[in-house]
């Protein structure tokens, strides 16, 4: 399968620095594959209601030239060609671009789910944005752990040669996602388990040491639900990154999309 790395949206949050929106755009035997969608059309026509104050915090500096769907149409697609997106989790700045694509099937753990939709507590209930799933998508949930994977972890396959790694801590149904690019070895899209890949990582994938971002790991501690397993999927996510032929990027961290690119 072919993989290319997207910018899917940026942002300038005071202190932090710019941090990104890395999916994932897999060319597949089932079509095209979103892993993640970053923000959409619809979130900067209407930034106010489907993004919410949080938008004052993070400061998004893209426009809707590097929406999913714009370059999709610039690698000479339309909205149709993509079939699947795996999502990590339902944080507005991973699914915005859903309502971009209302007719893929929309693969997620049944915790997230249960944890944005059908059963949110207190604080999922102001973390999630329902505007960005009112289109009504067309979801698959995968129930539980799912099958033993590698590295003594779990998954689903939900699509061949992609797998969904439950991986909970930042949100409550959280999970990274695993691609088999064939010789380019697996490309695991670590979402939000790590923030900064120096907590997993001291090298980026062109080689270039990774200096720790503290406000970013800051803010990390901030947003996540258990920091306990926030710390266990760091190390998880190391285990995996040194493992010959796997590659581990996060969501957010600049510095590894500009080397996978």
């Amino acid at each position: 399968m072919l993989v290319h790395h997207l910018s899917c949206g940026t942002f300038d949050p005071p202190l932090v620095g710019e941090i990104v929106c890395h999916v994932l755009l897999v060319e597949a035997d089932a079509g095209l594959v979103l892993v993640d969608t970053g923000l959409g059309l619809h979130d900067y026509a209407d930034p106010k209601g489907r993004i919410g104050p949080t938008r004052k915090l993070l400061r998004p500096v893209s426009g809707a030239p590097d929406t999913a769907l714009r370059q999709v149409e610039a690698f000479g697609y339309s909205e149709g060609d993509v079939t699947h997106v795996v999502v990590t989790h339902l944080d507005f700045d991973h699914i915005g671009g859903l309502s971009d694509f209302p007719s893929a099937t929309v693969h997620t753990t049944a915790d997230e789910h249960a944890a944005a939709i059908t059963s949110p507590d207190f604080l999922d209930k102001r973390r999630y944005r329902p505007a960005q799933w009112a289109h009504g998508p067309v979801w698959q949930l995968h129930e539980g752990k799912g099958d033993n994977w590698r590295e003594g972890l779990t998954g689903h396959e939900v699509l061949p040669g992609i797998t969904l790694v439950p991986m909970p801590g930042h949100s409550r149904g959280h999970a990274a996602v695993a691609v088999d690019a064939g010789e380019r070895g697996l490309i695991v899209h670590a979402g939000d388990a790590g923030f900064d890949a120096s907590s997993y990582a001291d090298v980026t994938p062109g080689g270039r040491p990774l200096d720790k971002t503290p406000m970013l790991r800051a803010f990390e501690q901030t947003v996540g639900r258990d920091r306990r397993a926030i710390a266990r999927n760091h190390r998880t996510l190391r285990r995996l990154n040194d493992t010959d032929g796997v590659t581990v990027l996060p969501a957010h961290d600049k510095r590894i999309l500009d080397d996978l690119r």
